[in-house]
């Protein structure tokens, strides 16, 4: 009886693809005599798996059928099995899945162990967690070599929980002699929580604030250039333990409230030069536009999650495409867009929980530096090396 059932489980599958195909305008027809034939797609298998509530169709497209013309078509097969859905392949074999439930719907703990599992097996130097794929594997990507980040999305989206997930995992990784976090909190609403943390050198409120704070970082772009010209190296990574920096993160949640254009060109030149020097950026707004996103700005940023968007516009200007079809009802899922487009689901870490993991890395003696009158808001330049300025983002910006 089971096989039986399997049987018309199947066949009922695949007469339901059949329909989307038709629906779809993806089938030939031709005649043959008085007869109209029509040629569908070719259904290689059908996978029904039970526990995991998934079906899993493979299918070849006939010659001559664009395969761009399925992706078109793609809210065809959501009309026809929901949105919940998977498209893969190219050319002409497609894997299409179709879940029972929403990908990724679980809240994903954020668990530090297990990502430090993860993190000394890939053997990252500044891990930054973005979260978990569609198969449950924690996605981690080394920001050594992709140095600045952008996060954008709606509010609710879980924008804030990434921010804390980054950072905390930072310092709990790295000493405070090891690593230095610069915020910028210009909603006044997200970075107090650092506040009196070992690892973090200034939390900025205002743009005044942040322009000394900016100074002061550029000027160790002066200092660790003469370091790497003096001993041969491309990367501080690569300089005796003795001298090497500590490496430098600078967090700025809703960048585009920087109007002050001196302010904005500091940015750019850190972003610019910071990947030898082991200076990161970690960006975020909550819709992008091209007045912010300007050429310069976009030539920087390497790496991007796309949480829910208010549009298409909205998901294009951040180039994560389909960030303005993810649901409200799923916080915390987003495109990441590094080498290539991927859907995940970041973890889960709220303010509250973020103050317990942070209150073993506070100091009573912390002091809040604002930089001023320690250097100027153009530092001196050495006679050894001089920064360049922003290039143009076709040519190579990183040593």
């Amino acid at each position: 009886m089971g096989i039986i059932k399997d049987y018309f489980q199947r066949e009922r599958a695949k007469s339901e693809l059949k329909k989307a195909f038709k629906n779809a305008g993806l089938i030939k027809h031709y005649k043959n005599g008085d007869k109209d034939i029509s040629i569908y797609p070719k259904i290689h298998e059908v996978n029904i798996n039970q526990e995991n509530k998934t079906l899993r169709y493979t299918f070849t497209l006939m010659n001559g059928i664009d395969p761009k013309e399925l992706r078109k078509k793609e809210f065809v097969f959501q009309q026809h099995f929901g949105k919940n859905i998977e498209l893969e392949g190219d050319l002409k074999k497609f894997v299409l899945t179709v879940h029972q439930k929403p990908l990724n719907s679980d809240k994903v703990k954020y668990v530090y162990s297990e990502i430090l599992e993860i993190i000394k097996e890939k053997q990252f130097s500044m891990p930054i967690v973005a979260g978990k794929d569609k198969n449950g594997i924690m996605r981690i990507y080394d920001a050594t070599n992709n140095p600045n980040l952008l996060i954008f999305g709606e509010p609710g989206g879980g924008k804030s929980s990434i921010q804390h997930v980054i950072l905390t995992t930072l310092i709990q990784m790295h000493p405070a002699d090891q690593l230095q976090i610069y915020l910028a909190d210009f909603k006044m609403s997200e970075f107090n929580v650092y506040e009196e943390v070992k690892h973090v050198k200034s939390v900025s409120y205002l743009t005044k604030d942040l322009s000394p704070a900016l100074a002061h970082i550029k000027s160790e772009l002066t200092i660790r250039g003469e370091l790497l010209k003096q001993h041969g190296v491309r990367h501080i990574n690569k300089l005796p333990k003795g001298i090497k920096p500590p490496y430098i993160v600078l967090a700025i949640d809703e960048f585009v409230m920087i109007k002050d254009e001196v302010v904005m060109s500091n940015l750019l030149q850190i972003a610019s030069l910071g990947r030898a020097y082991g200076i990161y950026l970690v960006l975020s707004m909550q819709r992008p536009s091209h007045s912010i996103l300007s050429t310069d700005v976009r030539g920087v940023l390497s790496v991007r999650m796309g949480f829910r968007t208010v549009d298409k516009r909205n998901a294009l200007i951040g180039e994560t495409p389909g960030s303005e079809k993810i649901s409200k009802e799923e916080p915390g899922k987003f495109l990441l867009n590094l080498e290539e487009l991927v859907e995940l689901k970041a973890p889960f870490l709220d303010e509250d929980e973020t103050e317990k993991i942070l209150v073993n890395y506070k100091s009573s003696d912390w002091k809040n530096h604002n930089y001023k009158g320690q250097v100027t808001t153009k530092p001196k330049q050495s006679k050894q090396i001089s920064l360049p300025e922003i290039r143009k983002p076709n040519d190579n910006i990183f040593l």
